[in-house]
């Protein structure tokens, strides 16, 4: 069976009444025959029918045994994370997600949980810094903004070999690209934000275990905590996997062509695009993944927070937004927006230049979306020209 074939179909028709579409179970609490006894669920926190169709999919298609959706991506890092204690460390990709590295150095380091930073596209660096207190490894990959790929099945191997967990998000590549489970991670987070519900219409997470043991305390905190995703945006996520595969083979195939013509701008310093054969982790991410995703980012060689401002407020077809995976092309200046809260000295440290912008690739057709990169950069040239002759009157 296909891939694509594999993703549809893992949408059950409803049981009960035969229904194409999954229903959306909007109920608090369910009526029991005595206490205790029920038809598997008792209060929405805990399960919900709606919820539980999204989990036990994302579960099939990331190939785990326990799904588990939550309110926002955030908040399933949050449940991985509480899967350590106070002493423990986390080893974490250096060009992380904003919102990940605030959780991680502003909340769980009030706990005694740290984190060390290194560059995991490297997999000797993974290697050399592991210590007794390393209980988990954060991958992104690709990563977020700058597109490094870590390579899953080597740095499992270092995991393993030393009692260590590994988290991957794969929100990025979604599970059309890329299983990372099947490579070796023990668990996979979502940001269902973004590709899965793709649309731009909500806010969700998701944690898939590969172990049943590691997805029952997932599960648990999920009901301890009460961070759950709601029976409509489930039904939203459930409705956008339908056509993940699809909207990611388009959007992966534009994404090279506006790679590719970024490459050769004269404006542009520096492209980061796995798809590229120029990117240093090319090989790599063609092992492990059927193909490189719709997100670009580029630096330009007017390498200036304030260059770069000028450009992302001068596109008409690529809005400017925090977001990214929906069928809206969307950009963004990372080093005013999703990294924000990483200290500068960091963010520069792991790539992310004040001049870098990140491209969402949606749905349009790829020749216009060039076409708009075109206009912006002559927009941007012309600024350029005016300040300089400007500081010579």
């Amino acid at each position: 069976m296909s891939n694509a074939t594999q993703l549809i179909h893992s949408i059950p028709v409803d049981p009960l009444t035969g229904s194409l579409s999954v229903p959306i179970y909007q109920t608090s609490t369910f009526v029991q025959e005595a206490p205790g006894v029920n038809k598997g669920f008792d209060y929405a926190r805990t399960n919900n029918p709606t919820r539980k169709v999204l989990e036990d999919v994302i579960a099939e298609l990331e190939k785990g045994t326990v799904g588990a959706a939550f309110a926002s991506g955030l908040a399933a890092i949050d449940a991985v994370v509480k899967l350590l204690k106070s002493g423990d460390e986390i080893l974490a990709v250096d060009d992380i997600y904003g919102g990940a590295f605030r959780l991680f150095t502003q909340v769980y380091a009030k706990f005694g949980i740290t984190v060390n930073f290194v560059d995991t596209s490297n997999v000797e660096n993974v290697f050399n810094v592991v210590t007794p207190q390393t209980k988990l490894i954060w991958l992104e990959t690709p990563t977020n903004p700058t597109l490094k790929i870590s390579d899953i099945e080597a740095i499992a191997k270092v995991a393993k070999a030393h009692d260590i967990l590994l988290c991957v998000d794969n929100t990025f590549a979604s599970p059309v690209l890329q299983q990372p489970l099947v490579l070796g991670a023990d668990l996979v987070v979502h940001s269902a934000t973004k590709y899965l519900g793709g649309h731009s219409d909500l806010i969700a997470g998701l944690v898939v275990a590969k172990d049943p043991e590691v997805g029952a305390q997932i599960k648990f905190y999920q009901n301890a905590c009460g961070n759950i995703l709601s029976p409509n945006d489930s039904w939203l996520v459930i409705r956008g996997i339908e056509t993940l595969h699809i909207r990611l083979k388009q959007q992966s195939k534009s994404a090279l062509k506006v790679a590719r013509f970024l490459e050769e701008h004269p404006q542009v310093e520096k492209v980061f695009y796995p798809g590229l054969e120029s990117h240093p982790n090319h090989d790599i991410a063609k092992k492990q993944s059927s193909d490189f995703g719709g997100i670009v980012s580029f630096s330009l060689k007017e390498d200036t927070a304030e260059a770069a401002i000028k450009f992302v407020t001068s596109t008409k077809y690529f809005k400017l937004a925090e977001s990214l995976g929906g069928v809206k092309s969307l950009l963004s200046h990372p080093a005013t927006m999703t990294h924000k809260t990483i200290p500068v000295e960091k963010r520069r440290a792991a790539g992310v230049t004040d001049s870098l912008i990140r491209l969402s690739i949606g749905l349009e057709e790829a020749e216009d979306l060039v076409d708009d990169l075109v206009n912006a950069f002559n927009k941007t040239a012309t600024a350029t020209k005016i300040k300089e002759e400007a500081a010579l009157t």
